[in-house]
């Protein structure tokens, strides 16, 4: 299991194929309006942007956090894929895009994220059930 973005660039640059990194950001979305943080909280996710990057361009979660702020600040998580390459080929942006039409479609249709890895601003996994 992955439990911080390190990691997940650590793990995307050992498989067998290239990989190229796929992000939705997304927000959360309350009716009640926040007092604290909770380990659970209910609520709605919708997505804000998304972008594809190779792991080798990705400095740490600071760097992406930082890049992602500056086109958009209104985001609460970050879900991410992994798009493997054949033959020793990275995947190209082209190749990417259906695969973060598809990510965006899931998130907004209320579809199973159980296939993502997810981090919250401060790259802590976050777990969504869709209860």
């Amino acid at each position: 299991m992955i439990t911080n973005f390190a990691q997940l660039l650590q793990v995307s640059t050992e498989q067998d194929q290239p990989q190229r990194l796929l992000f939705l950001f997304a927000k959360a979305e309350s009716d009640k309006p926040k007092k604290k943080k909770k380990k659970q909280q209910r609520g709605a996710i919708s997505p804000v942007m998304c972008v594809d990057k190779l792991p080798e361009d990705i400095e740490s979660f600071q760097s992406l956090v930082k890049e992602a702020d500056e086109i958009s600040k209104e985001w609460d998580f970050v879900i991410i894929a992994g798009l493997s390459g054949q033959n020793g080929v990275v995947p190209s942006t082209e190749d990417a895009d259906p695969y973060l039409n598809q990510m965006t479609n899931h998130l907004a249709s209320g579809g199973d994220l159980s296939q993502y890895v997810i981090f919250d601003r401060e790259d802590s996994p976050v777990v969504v059930s869709a209860d």
